[in-house]
């Protein structure tokens, strides 16, 4: 069996830039990661300046490499556009899998459809609070203190295609709490086929609520042929990180770490690459989406990708001759705009092998797939669905 190994770690919602379709989703002028930097007058992230990040985009602080072919430690970089109906982690993640998702999911901006509502009410045995398009930070302050004295679970959506259940711990249990998840999922299929149902439990009280780390994600089955089903098949190991389990429903990972936030996310990565020596290693790391983005903490952002970037130095060393890590992120979600929703951008990529041809200008690549081709091949999978393999301009075939 081969010991060719991919990392590849997603840097939830690290945009880098407005995508020519932005208008259409309403997020003219995003930029995650140019935005962030100008806000807070320059981010510290040498590591990533080694390996590209400048290059890609002008971003405050990191400035682009000069020469990068001759730098020893410079990655491969570029940046990708989306070609999948909508902004959200589902679509982002499958594509970045080698399956866009070329129709939308649905959306309820107006809150879910009554009958459907009465149903899922009728199935788990009582009523609802919300049904609105709302922040799950503000939607909790607003409903918390009725939900804990009627017991009826909060039901919100969002600009993406999510069912969110909201619930306080000690109100609804959590085993309680996914199985009407659960229920959701079994309702929400065909027309209402959401991306993804999500339990959102939260602790404390009335003025003071706060969100656990005991969320889950219940999504649709992931498409036929994805990355993970190639690297499966062809007799190697897929080991998910963080909410990648959620996100492929499961499908095709024999190997789950879930994670509380970054920090345990980037611990959980080593741990990982420290007991399996071959095939596909993917983790997301959340934080930056979650806790930033959403909650338009630009400052909290920036400290995150400041983090990340004094980690690598961690990581390095733990990268095998025969390792080929890439980074990259989903979709946007500019914390300095007045929308916590997701945004419509560019996602970065870099490249980083021992073997490989430094300082390569990725380009603008046409489609996020092209990153899991390049995995599929590395690793000598099946091809994928879509995607456009740069192996061969890195110098890895």
């Amino acid at each position: 069996m081969t010991e060719k190994r991919v990392i590849l770690i997603v840097l939830d919602s690290v945009g880098a830039g407005e995508a020519p379709d932005a208008a259409a989703y309403g997020d003219v002028g995003s930029n995650t990661l140019g935005n962030i930097a100008k806000a807070v007058g320059g981010l510290n992230l040498p590591n990533l300046q080694r390996l590209g990040l400048g290059n890609i985009l002008p971003l405050s602080g990191v400035p682009p490499l000069i020469k990068p072919a001759e730098l020893a430690q410079a990655g491969a970089f570029g940046k990708m556009q989306e070609v999948s109906c909508g902004k959200d982690t589902t679509a982002g993640h499958w594509e970045l899998a080698g399956t866009p998702l070329l129709r939308p999911l649905p959306t309820y901006p107006d809150g879910f459809p009554a009958d459907l509502l009465a149903e899922f009410e009728k199935q788990i045995g009582r009523g609802t609070l919300g049904n609105i398009t709302a922040s799950g930070t503000v939607i909790i302050e607003q409903l918390g203190e009725e939900h804990l004295r009627t017991g009826r679970p909060i039901v919100y959506t969002s600009a993406d295609s999510v069912f969110q259940i909201a619930a306080h711990e000690q109100i609804i249990p959590l085993p309680q709490l996914y199985e009407m998840c659960a229920v959701a999922r079994h309702l929400l299929v065909g027309e209402h086929g959401v991306g993804r149902v999500i339990a959102r439990p939260f602790v404390g009280e009335p003025g003071s609520f706060r969100r656990t780390a005991n969320r889950r994600d219940f999504s649709l089955l992931p498409p036929a042929g994805n990355l993970l089903e190639a690297v499966q098949s062809a007799g190697l190991p897929v080991v998910a990180i963080g909410k990648i389990h959620d996100i492929f429903a499961d499908q095709h990972i024999d190997f789950s770490y879930p994670t509380e936030n970054n920090a345990d996310g980037m611990t959980k990565i080593l741990t990982a690459m420290a007991s399996h020596s071959s095939g596909l290693i993917w983790a997301n790391l959340v934080d930056f989406d979650m806790q930033f983005g959403h909650r338009n903490d630009v400052a909290g952002y920036a400290a995150a990708l400041q983090v990340f970037d004094a980690w690598l130095p961690q990581l390095w060393p733990a990268l095998r001759p025969q390792d080929l890590l890439l980074i990259t992120a989903d979709h946007g979600n500019d914390p300095t705009t007045p929308s916590t929703d997701h945004s419509r951008e560019y996602v970065p990529v870099i490249a980083q092998a021992a073997a490989m041809r430094r300082g390569v200008d990725l380009g603008v690549r046409s489609c996020f797939a092209d990153l899991g081709a390049t995995a599929a091949a590395y690793l000598g999978a099946a091809e994928l669905p879509a995607g456009r393999s740069f192996l061969p301009e890195i110098g890895l075939v």
